[in-house]
């Protein structure tokens, strides 16, 4: 393991971090409230440290897989403990509560502790809705786009943090590649700030919505959600744009090539666009006839919420948690299938769900025809043995998961319902559940270490599993795992 360079790149990513929350400083001292001294103290001790540690002499710059996944998995944790400082430091929150409530950021979950939003100063709000923008693409894939490459081994950081069972890069470049995706999520992010503004919301929170929108995470500036927005126009805008974050984002950039022809026969972009489709109705038509008197009301708030889950957003237009158990059902599911690969939300992901459909038609198919020699092929291409093994072990190591994280929260009493739903939205990032994590619920009564087991899930459901699993197996494996 060459520690050093682990550690002249995590400085990087912290004096990055001192200089992204420059914004919330600024705006704590615009407003002269109580967090400016959090942030000022927050910002020197992370800037010095990230100094420090930038300055350290590497011998051999190149980096293999176990640095690199050395990197991602301790950059999110140390970006989340740094990060956490400005709650802690204005009294806002204990240490336990404010590092899961960062890493919820981060990982874009938007899962809560706080149970009253609107009273935190704003520049914390700003800091808190900011971590999801970061998160959502990547905090090392932003490095990467923009700061001095760190040789070739930077595809082994884009392939361990980028979700999805295949990294694939849009230019020849690393660099190249991640500067396209930032370009592409910039712009999508200020679109949505200028419509939701031509919508009636101030810039402020036009900004904080669409930071949890594109990084598909959920933190709200109100306690109600978008709820609190009584503008069918605003629940449509985020709604569409939540939908836009769920795509892969190498096909905008094939748009903008003009290759539309690729797009339309993207395989995973229509299972995804189909499910929101048969979702909505599904669950439009349940509401109709039992808990809304329009058609139109239902139609708006299942599509949001269908859109707001299988993205693994978070937000809430309505207290789904009481609407009826068919949609309830539906929306549950969801939480599993997650958006597509390359995109900025959680879950499964649609392309391994496409796999899955397909695995089945071809054990189906050699029923009839046992000596046959069915490849899988997802858009065109045969896959690997190795990626078949890889997504079939990956739904393996899912359930496994989310079993033995359901028995843990179960142990507190709180329900099967409430603990079930609660490691489906932290391991997929979701954030709300049902029952007693609903949407109108907060994760503010978990004990201690529950809200450190929660926060754990929310890390490696971000880094989908593999890359925290592969640094804390034991040693002969994990030499097998890292073989570079």
């Amino acid at each position: 393991m060459n520690y050093g360079i682990v550690l002249k790149v995590l400085g990087k990513l912290l004096f990055l971090e001192s200089a992204l929350m420059m914004p919330s400083l600024l705006i704590a001292l615009g407003l002269g409230e109580r967090d400016l001294r959090a942030f000022v103290i927050t910002v020197a001790i992370t800037a010095t440290a990230g100094f420090v540690m930038g300055r350290i002499q590497v011998e051999k710059q190149k980096m293999k897989v176990r640095e690199g996944l050395s990197i991602v998995t301790l950059g999110w944790v140390v970006f989340s403990v740094f990060g956490a400082l400005p709650f802690v430091l204005s009294d806002s929150l204990s240490f336990v509560d404010a590092f899961f409530e960062v890493v919820s950021g981060f990982t874009t979950t938007g899962a809560t502790v706080v149970t009253d939003i609107e009273i935190l100063p704003k520049g914390l709000l700003f800091w808190r809705s900011l971590t999801h923008w970061i998160g959502g693409m990547g905090i090392l894939i932003f490095t990467v786009a923009f700061m001095p490459t760190l040789g070739s081994g930077t595809f082994h950081l884009f392939k361990a943090e980028s979700p999805g069972p295949t990294a694939d890069k849009i230019a020849p470049r690393m660099k190249d590649t991640a500067v396209i995706l930032y370009t592409t999520y910039i712009v999508i992010t200020l679109i949505e700030i200028i419509l939701l503004k031509l919508g009636g919301m101030s810039l402020y929170e036009a900004a904080l919505h669409t930071f949890g929108t594109v990084g598909t995470g959920g933190f709200s500036t109100r306690n109600a959600s978008i709820g609190a927005f009584n503008s069918t126009y605003i629940h449509l805008v985020i709604a569409v744009f939540m939908m836009f974050s769920g795509v892969n984002f190498s096909l905008y950039y094939k748009a903008f090539k003009g290759k539309w022809h690729e797009i339309f026969q993207n395989e995973e972009l229509r299972l995804y666009l189909g499910i929101i489709l048969m979702a909505t109705l599904a669950i439009t038509l349940n509401l109709r006839f039992s808990v809304y008197d329009d058609t139109w009301t239902a139609l708006r708030d299942s599509f949001f919420q269908v859109n707001s889950i299988i993205t693994t957003t978070g937000y809430a237009t309505a207290n789904f948690d009481v609407w009826p158990d068919f949609s309830k059902s539906i929306l549950f599911l969801l939480m599993f299938t997650g958006a597509s690969a390359g995109s900025t939300g959680g879950g499964i992901k649609i392309i391994r769900i496409l796999f899955l459909f397909k695995l089945i038609r071809r054990e189906i198919s050699k029923i009839y025809h046992p000596r046959a020699m069915i490849p899988i092929r997802i858009g065109g291409k045969a896959l690997s043995g190795d990626i078949n093994v890889s997504i079939a072990s990956f739904f393996a190591l899912y359930i496994v998961t989310f079993v033995g994280g359901t028995i843990l929260i179960s142990l507190e009493g709180h329900g099967l319902v409430s603990a079930a739903s609660a490691v489906a939205a932290t391991i997929g990032n979701i954030g709300p559940g049902f029952d007693f994590v609903g949407p109108t619920q907060t994760y503010a009564n978990f004990s201690m270490p529950s809200k450190m087991l929660l926060s754990f899930l929310m890390l490696i459901g971000r880094l989908e599993l593999y890359t925290v699993i592969a640094l804390i197996v034991p040693g002969q494996l994990r030499e097998r795992v890292f073989q570079s």
